[in-house]
């Protein structure tokens, strides 16, 4: 049977044993006990889903997971963290992780992540190019032309990959309601999508969304 393929990075090796043991009835597992070897693999070979470790020697797993987005690799990131600080976890999703777990883990409540991370890659389009930039929505970053990472929230994400699925159409407010905020989430306003068309706009330039006057908005070309 093809097992999809998984990227461990962990130095404690006592720890990496046992978690390989699991997660091998389950994924084809490649294990790195430093930083910058894992980097190498992951830019070597595609998974399915990476599991790194927050401390690795060579390069911390922060630094890793901002070398693999750097990269636009989107494969799902679980980072495993000792730390139990906000700050910490918030640093680590911030730099492009997925999701983190604190150690000790219950190995069910690793594999049930490990589950919910690639059904949600499987559903999410991989990418999207807008011009000389890639909009990754997945990972919900936005790429320059140099490399450069934008960070974008869930609503900007949607935002950006509704006018990018249709680049010449021009949409109305009540169409990008309608596409951007279904869910329901929270309660909107006929304001919101202007609110959000400045949230990007603020992030990475006024041109990467047009305004058509007295018809609404379309994509943009990115300076």
């Amino acid at each position: 049977m093809h097992l999809p393929a998984l990227l461990y990075a962990e130095d404690d090796l006592e720890i990496a044993e046992m978690t390989i043991e699991v997660l091998s009835e389950q994924y084809d597992v490649d294990h790195e006990s430093d930083g910058n070897a894992a980097l190498a693999q992951a830019l070597r070979r595609p998974y399915a889903v990476m599991v790194l470790d927050r401390r690795l020697p060579g390069m911390d797993g922060v630094e890793l997971v901002r070398a693999i987005r750097t990269a636009r690799i989107a494969t799902p990131i679980l980072l495993l963290t000792a730390l139990g600080a906000i700050d910490d976890r918030v640093t680590g999703l911030d730099a492009g992780a997925n999701d983190y777990l604190v150690k000790p883990f219950a190995f069910e409540e690793l594999l049930a992540r490990l589950r919910a991370l690639t059904r949600s890659a499987a559903t999410a389009g991989r990418r999207c190019e807008i011009g000389s930039w890639t909009l990754v929505p997945e990972t919900q970053a936005l790429y320059t032309e140099s490399g450069a990472r934008i960070t974008l929230t869930d609503t900007e994400t949607r935002l950006l990959a509704a006018l990018a699925a249709s680049p010449e159409h021009v949409f109305t407010r009540d169409e990008l309601l309608a596409a951007v905020f279904a869910s329901g989430e929270a309660p909107v306003s006929p304001g919101s999508v202007e609110t959000y068309v400045h949230y990007v706009r603020s992030k990475a330039g006024h041109s990467l969304i047009e305004t058509v006057r007295g018809r609404g908005y379309r994509l943009g070309v990115p300076e």
